[in-house]
């Protein structure tokens, strides 16, 4: 890999941002691209919008030349708000399908080892915690507490970081509730309708495990169309 292009892609690896490099396997040249780019070529654009989402690298064939496709993308991560029975089963889960996982809760009665054996948990107040590892565009945010005083604060940072995932447990009653505080809090409508809620997918889920089966479908479904549907502001 040419020195510049190594720079560029060690300095998106740092600030957590996706990157294609692009190599002409015919004279050796090579490009950059990150994913907020804009890309004139529209062969080349199309084939980087399938490489961000797929997070895979491949050789293609571009206006009858071979070029290597090689992606760069963050690892993703889940932050879940709360230690609750979902968040039980949902970490594991997490952890299996390739997701970093991290579990913020200030009530030191649930944030335990005992509970959550293995798993990164701060028992703390999600402000304090975000504080030193802001959220980011491959970052997904459940907030499981029905607390507003530890969900809405996470759910307003995830909103204004770009979180590629937001998503609240509760009703639809609750979720009006929490819309109304969000608004007053300066939240605009348009960045509202990101989060999902109710979380995960309807499939009737019925307990905490299937619930948490629900979420992480929603997650991996999200995180493999973003971009493709405006799922990333």
């Amino acid at each position: 890999m040419k020195g510049a292009v190594l720079t560029r892609l060690n300095r998106a690896r740092k600030a957590r941002e996706a990157a294609i490099v692009v190599s002409d396997l015919v004279n050796g040249t090579q490009g950059l691209f990150l994913e907020s780019d804009e890309i004139a070529q529209p062969d080349i654009a199309r084939e980087a919008a399938a490489r961000f989402r797929s997070g895979k690298s491949g050789i293609v064939n571009i206006e009858g030349r071979e070029m290597f496709i090689n992606a760069h993308i963050p690892p993703p991560r889940i932050v879940i708000i709360g230690a609750v029975h979902i968040s039980q089963a949902l970490a594991p889960i997490a952890k299996l399908a390739g997701f970093e996982t991290a579990i913020i809760d200030p009530r030191t009665a649930f944030a335990t080892s005992e509970r959550f054996p293995g798993v990164n948990l701060q028992a703390e107040w999600p402000e304090d915690v975000l504080k030193s590892r802001p959220l980011d565009a491959y970052t997904a945010v459940a907030a499981l507490t029905h607390d507003p005083k530890i969900d809405d604060y996470p759910l307003i940072a995830a909103l204004e970081a770009g979180c590629f995932y937001i998503g609240a447990l509760g009703s639809r009653k609750t979720h009006a509730k929490r819309v109304a505080r969000l608004l007053e809090a300066g939240i605009s409508q348009a960045q509202l309708t990101r989060i999902h809620a109710p979380i995960g997918l309807d499939i009737k889920a019925a307990n905490p495990a299937e619930i948490a089966v629900a979420i992480m479908g929603d997650i991996i479904e999200t995180f493999r169309n973003r971009g493709a549907y405006g799922d990333v502001s």
